[in-house]
């Protein structure tokens, strides 16, 4: 998808997203409601209490081929855990109580806080285009964090580090 082509159906996106999130405000909850123990030990007291879930018996995903977006269609299908809408994640009813979720959706909260809409949309959508959805940029780096809250005992500031990977792959591709 060129940018040009992205251009034409974002409006379209965003409003799909906002109207995705206005039909499950109702049974949204705060992250801080589950009372994950770990969590606050890598995330703002902040940011768990403003970020929202819904658990879902499938999350929902954008008809991006409906959009006129195409190339999508893997990502589209996926039977995915979770997946997050600015300031807002859902999952998948039997894995809602699983904290490493949590945490991997909680990282592409702060990806959007700190991108915007637009900014996080545009690259999230050339990652999968450009790498596919395991190895688009975005994932990488939230699979990565959520293996190393899996699996290292020293909890580190994440919203932190996402800030200085964006940083960090902004000076590399200033493009992006």
């Amino acid at each position: 998808m060129t940018p040009e082509q992205f251009r034409a159906i974002a409006p379209l996106l965003i409003g799909w997203i906002k109207q995705t999130l206005t039909d499950h405000a109702g049974v949204a909850r705060s992250v801080a409601s589950f009372g994950f123990l770990r969590l606050s030990r890598y995330f703002s007291s902040e940011l768990l209490t403003s970020a929202k879930v819904v658990v879902v018996d499938r999350v929902p995903t954008p008809p991006l081929s409906a959009l006129g977006a195409t190339g999508f269609e893997d990502f589209e299908n996926m039977d995915a855990a979770g997946i997050t809408y600015l300031d807002t994640y859902f999952v998948q009813k039997g894995e809602a109580g699983k904290e490493s979720l949590h945490f991997h959706e909680l990282i592409h909260i702060v990806q959007w806080r700190l991108l915007g809409s637009d900014g996080f949309l545009a690259a999230y959508a050339d990652g999968l285009a450009r790498f596919g959805y395991r190895n688009s940029p975005f994932e990488v780096m939230a699979y990565d964090m959520q293996d190393r809250f899996d699996t290292s005992p020293m909890p580190f500031n994440a919203e932190q580090e996402v800030a200085d990977a964006l940083r960090a792959s902004r000076q590399r591709d200033p493009t992006s």
